[in-house]
């Protein structure tokens, strides 16, 4: 069982000291950027990989760090919280600390990179406080997916190739150059964000601004509230009119995507902790565990321990 940060209501954060066997296969033997360096290589607070020797799926789980992924060639399924979308070519995707994440259906040509970095890890150039307002796309605000031109793509590409030049080799300041490296990788995915014009959100109509905004409403808060009417009132519109919005543009309700975060968060606490049923049922604010048990089965078909035994 990995290290795990408990924090409000027992929910559990895998940190970047020992994540790897949730990511990474037991005989993996490549050798771009961390993996399998030896430890006087290792870098405090940040990692990077090629897809090379990735698990065919990841989570859905939280981490304590945050996590960037970059498709060169072929496709995956991305989950954030419940944004879902598909890699292809060009795609970067972003995940913050404590966000509920999962990756999945990776297409056999699939290649890519992806970094992991904890919050201070480029402080010499920005304090950690302004890390998600100078890059806007690690924030529960930004938009956490990017599709990049060929030539964006390809300028990326050779910062990694960079980034992993220096991550290999030991040289006079190496730990400086990987920052400066991947800090110029960031911009240059941010001056992209900027001219799609990701970053002004009151350029979206009504409708297309709402449902993502509810979406990373739901994800961030589907713990502390269980109402559609909570949500309504944070995004200043009737509990009705957000029904109906939502149900007219993902099939489903708005409490159905409630509902839908709490079966990712009961799933995710079965299959990586400890904690018995009933305490989940109390991490998850369920009135008594047959209340949790009968919810779940309603959502999965399932109970939660025979989901547990079989994850």
């Amino acid at each position: 069982m990995a290290k795990q940060i408990y924090t409000h209501k027992g929910l559990p954060h895998y940190t970047l000291a020992n994540f790897r066997h949730l990511h990474r296969e037991p005989d993996d033997s490549s050798s771009f950027g961390y993996n399998n360096i030896s430890p006087e290589k290792k870098i405090k607070g940040f990692e990077i990989y090629s897809s090379e020797g990735l698990v065919p799926a990841v989570g859905p789980l939280k981490s304590d760090f945050y996590r960037m992924s970059i498709t060169l060639s072929g496709g995956v399924d991305v989950q954030l919280g419940l944004e879902q979308f598909r890699h292809q070519p060009g795609t970067i995707s972003f995940t913050y600390p404590g966000q509920v994440f999962s990756k999945s259906n990776i297409q056999p040509e699939t290649f890519g990179y992806y970094a992991l970095f904890e919050a201070d890890f480029l402080g010499s150039f920005l304090p950690p406080d302004q890390f998600q307002e100078e890059f806007p796309f690690f924030n529960v605000n930004g938009q956490l997916f990017i599709q990049l031109t060929t030539e964006e793509i390809t300028q990326v590409a050779a910062f990694v190739a960079r980034i992993n030049e220096e991550v290999q080799e030991v040289k006079a300041g190496r730990e400086n150059a990987v920052r400066m490296y991947f800090y110029l990788l960031l911009l240059e995915i941010k001056r992209s964000y900027i001219a799609q014009g990701l970053h002004l959100t009151h350029t979206d109509t009504r409708t297309g601004y709402l449902i993502p905004k509810f979406h990373k409403l739901v994800s961030q808060y589907f713990l502390q509230k269980r109402k559609v009417a909570d949500y309504a009132a944070m995004l200043g519109v009737t509990p009705n009119h957000l029904n109906r919005t939502i149900k007219d543009a993902t099939g489903h309700t708005a409490s159905e995507a409630i509902s839908t975060m709490l079966i990712r968060e009961s799933k995710a606490l079965l299959r990586y902790t400890d904690d018995t049923i009933s305490q989940i049922s109390f991490q998850l604010d369920f009135s008594d565990p047959a209340s949790f048990t009968r919810f779940f089965r309603e959502q999965t078909g399932r109970t939660p321990l025979d989901f547990r035994k079989n994850a």
